[in-house]
């Protein structure tokens, strides 16, 4: 997976992440491969606690009240994941790597996603993390429109949400 300047591909497969858990390493391979990242180890099963792990610290930064505690947080994740960036040319020519050469999965999904996540928000705007604003949905996303003003995790519950206000205001007191 290669982090684009405002990490948008990270962050919307952290969200993927968040939203839809991975169950077995296996599946947490081939969701990784579908994302586009290049696998050099195999994946095990500790692989898949470490990532629930990164999930479950990335999550109370999206949680997170403020900038402030937003940051905070991130950097206690960059913190957790140092390394010093490195070029690399292992597949699609040449990138960079925010982590250690031959890290097992986790370790490689803890640090994209800090590094990710960071690059998303200095980049974008610190608010520019959410879940949906509809009333009986929590789905996580990742804002990154043109106008920073999402507030929806779809169109589908963006859709539901006008439909509902709008019969509220239909309807007689």
């Amino acid at each position: 997976m290669h982090l684009n300047p405002y990490g948008a591909d990270v962050v919307n497969f952290a969200a993927e992440l968040a939203n839809h858990p991975p169950r077995s390493a296996d599946e947490l391979a081939g969701r990784c491969r579908a994302a586009g990242l290049v696998l050099e180890r195999p994946v095990e099963p500790a692989d898949l606690g470490r990532t629930l792990a990164v999930i479950d610290a990335w999550t109370r930064v999206v949680d997170a009240t403020g900038e402030q505690e937003r940051a905070k947080l991130v950097n206690e994740m960059l913190a957790r994941s140092a390394a010093y960036p490195r070029m690399t040319d292992h597949a699609h020519g040449w990138h960079l790597h925010y982590r250690d050469d031959d890290q097992p999965l986790g370790a490689v999904l803890f640090a994209l996603i800090s590094v990710g996540t960071a690059l998303h928000l200095v980049s974008r705007g610190m608010d520019r993390l959410g879940r949906c604003a509809a009333a009986d949905c929590d789905t996580i996303f990742a804002d990154t429109s043109r106008t920073a003003r999402q507030r929806y995790c779809s169109h589908p519950c963006a859709n539901r949400d006008a439909v509902r206000r709008h019969r509220a205001r239909r309807s007689p007191p």
